[in-house]
């Protein structure tokens, strides 16, 4: 990801949206080693079967079950230059009688590729040789901003966030152009391989998640969208709302008007709910999930996130009206490069220099 080039004045106004920094006292979580691996960019478990799968930059994914770990698959063809390579795995629902599978990577061309796997009866290993894509997003040129995040939806649906193209301030105003498929939140339906673009005017959403314990009856979304110079935003709001949804990149980059943009937009666009300045040595918002982990009260239905360049994890309470009570958790990964979670609410983080680490509770 990319280190900040220059703090603007604007910066300033950053702080008056960066909300509470009061510290815990004293730490409530710590973090416990599970391995090293190869540059990981992801964590994820899959519905009946046990352990966790740990997603390598380079292509290959990894399955941890305690002490054990194999190969699970090897993706051919992951570029991995600058932000790219095979970023996010998703597995359905059905996924004990499909064994199928989804991932998202960079493909030698520097495109965004989402495909699908098959994997053996006994869902320990995929075979590369099944590969088959689903969409190719054209990313010619800039190797920054491929977005990252597929995960499935409470409807059952895939999302895929994609980032605006690379480059700076999106020259080609793609997050804003309906044709594109660039800068949106991508709805999949793998049955039958309908995509459609579900919410656009977005910069990098590299991490999203789904919420459904906060509202069960509406299920939320929250979307960390890296910003340009001068602010890191969450946006956080309802699947149904998102739904067609504008969130102003590059009208806008956070709250504050965009000065390299083109022609606004006419229609409202979404607010983000958090937005943190990037002066300093923060670069690049990695967001996390909302955390229904048991065993961490300390952060249960708290937003939790961080920034790749500080490695500071935060948490917050997320509302649609706004962020509440935004505090340190006194943790801190290096090259932080993902949250993820197993199957029993787990929470897990990923540093690009090999350690992956699960959040416990600090007795």
């Amino acid at each position: 990801m990319r280190r900040l080039a220059t703090a603007l004045a604007i910066a300033v106004l950053g702080a008056l949206f960066l909300g509470s920094a009061t510290a815990d006292a004293k730490p409530r979580v710590k973090l416990k080693r599970i391995g090293r691996f190869d540059s990981p960019t992801y964590v994820t478990s899959a519905p009946g079967t046990a352990g966790i799968f740990v997603v390598e930059r380079g292509g290959r994914i990894r399955l941890v079950q305690g002490r054990k770990r194999g190969t699970f698959t090897s993706i051919p063809g992951v570029s991995t230059g600058g932000e790219r390579g095979l970023l996010s795995v998703a597995f359905p629902a059905d996924y004990p009688s499909s064994r199928l599978l989804y991932v998202y990577f960079t493909d030698g061309g520097g495109n965004i590729e989402i495909a699908q796997l098959q994997a053996d009866p006994d869902g320990r290993h995929a075979n590369p040789a099944t590969l088959r894509p689903i969409v190719i997003v054209p990313h010619p040129g800039q190797s920054n901003h491929n977005g990252g995040q597929l995960q499935f939806g409470p409807d059952g649906f895939l999302y895929a966030g994609t980032g605006d193209g690379g480059g700076a301030g999106d020259q080609p105003d793609n997050a804003q152009n309906p044709s594109s498929r660039l800068g949106k939140l991508l709805q999949i339906d793998p049955s039958s391989g309908a995509i459609r673009i579900y919410s656009l005017g977005l910069r990098n959403p590299y991490r999203f998640s789904f919420d459904e314990t906060t509202d069960p009856a509406h299920p939320r979304i929250a979307i960390g969208d890296v910003g340009q110079d001068s602010f890191e935003e969450i946006d956080y709001l309802t699947l149904a709302a998102a739904n067609g949804a504008n969130f102003g990149w590059n009208d806008f980059e956070g709250f504050a008007p965009f000065a390299g943009a083109h022609p606004p937009t006419a229609n409202p666009t979404v607010k983000p709910i958090k937005v943190y300045s990037s002066s300093g040595n923060a670069c690049a918002i990695v967001g996390g999930y909302v955390v229904r982990d048991q065993r961490l009260p300390s952060l249960l239905h708290r937003y939790i996130y961080g920034d790749f360049c500080t490695g500071k994890i935060r948490s917050l309470i997320p509302d649609p009206a706004g962020a509440r009570r935004d505090k340190t958790t006194g943790v801190r990964v290096r090259d932080l490069s993902s949250f993820g979670e197993g199957a029993d609410g787990a929470l897990y983080a990923t540093s690009l220099d090999g350690p992956v680490y699960r959040f416990v509770r600090r007795r």
